[in-house]
């Protein structure tokens, strides 16, 4: 991989890991609910689940799919049903009278797993495995995958961030709920690219 394409690899994990969607949003709930080191695990999942998605997905789990197109439908209605899921109970993740001890931020491995429903990590590792790794050899590949690992995790834990210090703000029990809820409604809207491509 030469230097320019390195250069570019690290853009690309940059805006596709800091730009909104259902990673962040989930994570900037979690901060504003449960602070920032509750939400650790989640972070850590995250980075570390998506690193070994791009690996997987990079050393030919896509050529499954590939033989088998009806694969992408049910990733797609897997993935959609989730995301509702985990919008419902994002709305309904306020603690009663703002009791941060009440609720559970998503474990490691919930995190982990759910990159493998999350619609925009599978455009993020099918991009930068086909597009990066042009020989798709296994050296290129765990670059690839290195990258995304060193660059995801400060990425994400940027939302992290920002929610706690919304918590700030969010200290009456209706503010937190509304925030919620336009979290949960933004998580929704975020599956508008999987239902309907352009």
């Amino acid at each position: 991989m030469t230097y320019d394409i390195l250069l570019a690899l690290i853009a690309f994990a940059f805006v596709t890991s800091i730009t909104p969607g259902p990673n962040n949003l989930m994570l900037m709930a979690s901060g504003a609910n449960f602070g920032f080191r509750r939400s650790i695990p989640h972070m850590l999942g995250i980075g570390l689940g998506f690193t070994l998605m791009v690996l997987l997905v990079g050393a030919g789990l896509v050529q499954v799919f590939d033989q088998y197109p009806v694969s992408y439908s049910v990733l797609k209605v897997v993935s959609v049903i989730y995301l509702l899921y985990l919008a419902w109970k994002i709305a309904h993740a306020a603690p009663a009278a703002g009791d941060l001890a009440a609720g559970t931020p998503m474990t490691f491995l919930q995190a982990a797993a759910f990159q493998w429903v999350n619609p925009k990590a599978w455009a993020m590792a099918l991009t930068a495995t086909t597009a990066y790794t042009p020989n798709q050899t296994l050296h290129a590949i765990a670059l690839v995958a290195l990258v995304f690992g060193a660059v995801n995790l400060p990425s994400v834990s940027t939302w992290t961030f920002l929610g706690q210090q919304m918590s700030r703000v969010l200290t009456n029990p209706r503010r937190l709920v509304a925030f919620n809820w336009t979290m949960a409604v933004l998580l929704v809207a975020s599956l508008y690219p999987v239902l309907w491509p352009s």
